[in-house]
């Protein structure tokens, strides 16, 4: 009868090395976000310094008065973000749902495949589009950065949703059927609440995509610095004007531009913050339940 090999204590060099190695990633990351932000902090530092908490309030920007307001490029971003959320998680989640639920085997490998391909378009070439089919129907909008904004991330959702979808225990299930539930009561018992958190996760990935998008927003969001609450109304996003007039700008502007990218980055990082309290929360209660 063959005897098993000693094998304790032969792998803790290798333990340790590998320790080492995720523990410097890991800390690479962090050194790289510092690095980031202080650098973007002492270029931003100028134009603070000249309009103080005008800068975030103020919705006036005139390079030629040295007068820079980020308040419409905030709302901007904000706001076709948001759009580009509400129309974007309905579909999403349908269409994981409908792969992973009802789609027949030779149908959802096709299926999965178009959704992939859809979420490595260039977004510059989203953005002509909206520019050819939309903005002669919808002018240069929010609603129309919104809608192109949608398009950009319902991949980016439907991936996520799908892959946490199709974790969910098919014990559960059959229990729900068992006890005389609908395909869609079924979904709603064991599916949803299982996949809770993770959606939550894509939706708020998704999210971060839309709020940090350039290019396609730039080209049909319309570059129109103001506030207006009716989505057919032109505007501009943060990203978009420091794409637009990064170019030309004096060195005052550019510190009012890097200022916008570090607002923009600052909130992303509450965005994942947000998003990872919701899912933290939404996993203790599915542990707990």
């Amino acid at each position: 009868m063959a005897t098993q090999p000693d094998l304790r204590g032969k792998g803790q060099p290798a333990d340790k090395t590998f320790g080492g190695l995720a523990i410097g990633a890991a800390a690479l990351v962090l050194l790289i976000l510092a690095l980031i932000a202080v650098t973007m902090t002492s270029r931003a530092m100028p134009v603070l310094r000249h309009m103080g908490l005008g800068f975030f309030t103020s919705s006036t920007w005139s390079e030629h008065d040295n007068n820079f307001g980020a308040l419409p490029f905030i709302w901007g971003t904000v706001y076709t973000a948001f759009i580009a959320v509400v129309l974007a998680v309905p579909v999403s989640l349908g269409v994981a749902l409908f792969i992973t639920q009802v789609a027949p085997p030779k149908l959802k490998r096709p299926l999965v495949y178009l959704i992939d391909l859809l979420a490595v378009v260039p977004s510059v070439v989203f953005g002509l589009w909206g520019v050819l089919m939309l903005a002669p129907h919808l002018n240069r909008s929010f609603l129309t950065a919104g809608i192109i904004l949608a398009i950009m991330i319902v991949p980016i959702i439907t991936s996520l949703a799908r892959e946490v979808i199709e974790t969910t225990a098919q014990a559960d299930k059959e229990a729900a059927y068992a006890l005389g539930a609908t395909r869609w009561e079924m979904i709603g018992a064991a599916v949803i609440p299982h996949s809770k958190a993770g959606i939550v996760g894509a939706v708020m990935l998704g999210l971060g995509r839309a709020m940090g998008e350039t290019i396609a927003a730039a080209l049909v969001i319309g570059s129109s610095a103001q506030i207006a609450l009716s989505p057919f109304k032109s505007g501009d996003s943060m990203p978009a004007v420091i794409a637009n007039q990064w170019g030309e700008a004096s060195e005052l502007q550019k510190s009012a531009l890097i200022a916008l990218a570090l607002t923009l980055f600052v909130m992303t990082i509450i965005v994942n913050l947000i998003a990872s309290r919701i899912v933290q929360r939404s996993l203790k209660k599915t542990r707990g339940a």
